[in-house]
């Protein structure tokens, strides 16, 4: 898994990263979604890696980074301080500037990113994902059956880690079949983890207060993302039942947005590697032409 890329724990300032990265080029920052970690991209990494330099961090919270103490108004675990640290990191590795690709919670830090420092985004690849602002302003009866776990997971009336702590295997049902052997022990050693489970928690209960706030701001002030976007959505997944054509909703907060779907449920970097890096190298490819 991830052959010839190095391994590295990175101090950001707030925590400490664990991080994978490999092959030359201009940079590419693969962030990946919830319950994963930098694992889920072990598939897609290489190939990139022929032609660029592939930067695959664990998220705060998640898998073997850090974990900064959580506070009442969930900050710590905002979208906001997640992209500030993954500036800092592709700045400690020696990238001042760099394209930027996330997929499911990943989406939303790497549309932070681009948001917040314009100046370092080259480009933006969004995956499986719309602005949290937007979700939760059309969320109705659909959206609450189909992703009723954002507020479960957000709520803390009730804290959900009781519940997936007593049996993390049976609330998180990935197998190595599908994820292979080394990307599934990853996962499987960070959802054993009371603290990390804890602090993806912290991340669903970031979405549903400060990002969402953060995002209402960049809508009321008018600010948009400047470079250019590419969105992919899983063609097996419900983007298209909830939010019928995504690009329009897209390009309503970015000025140059491109897209499709990828035949594919929806952790796609582990369901449709070749196809998801075809696209992306098509994308890094256009946005450098």
């Amino acid at each position: 898994m991830f052959d010839d890329f190095a391994v590295d724990v990175v101090d950001v300032g707030e925590t400490e990263l664990f991080v994978r990265y490999g092959g030359s080029g201009s940079p590419v920052l693969l962030l990946h979604g919830h319950p994963r970690t930098h694992a889920t991209w072990h598939r897609v990494a290489p190939i990139l890696a022929s032609r660029h330099s592939v930067i695959c961090p664990d998220l705060r919270g998640y898998g073997r980074s850090g974990k900064p103490p959580t506070t009442a108004d969930h900050a710590p675990y905002s979208k906001r301080a997640m992209a500030a640290d993954m500036v800092a990191l592709m700045r400690a590795l020696g990238h001042e500037r760099f394209a930027v690709a996330g997929h499911d919670r990943g989406s939303y830090v790497a549309h932070r990113l681009a948001a917040d420092h314009a100046d370092v985004a080259t480009r933006l690849v969004v995956m499986d994902g719309i602005p949290i602002g937007e979700a939760l302003a059309r969320a109705d009866a659909k959206f609450a059956a189909a992703w009723w776990h954002w507020f479960f997971l957000g709520q803390t009336d009730k804290p959900a880690e009781r519940v997936i702590n007593a049996d993390p295997d049976a609330w998180y049902t990935a197998s190595a079949e599908q994820m292979g052997q080394e990307a599934y022990e990853d996962y499987h050693r960070a959802i054993h983890d009371p603290d990390t489970v804890h602090a993806m928690c912290e991340d669903y209960r970031a979405g549903l207060t400060v990002d969402r706030a953060n995002d209402d701001a960049d809508r009321l002030a008018g600010r948009r993302i400047r470079c250019p976007t590419l969105f992919l959505w899983s063609a097996e997944d419900d983007m298209q039942e909830l939010y019928g054509d995504p690009l329009q909703i897209w390009r309503q907060w970015a000025d140059d947005v491109t897209g499709r779907a990828i035949d594919s449920g929806h952790h796609m970097a582990e369901e449709a590697p070749d196809e998801l890096a075809a696209a992306l190298l098509e994308f890094l490819l256009s946005a450098s032409a």
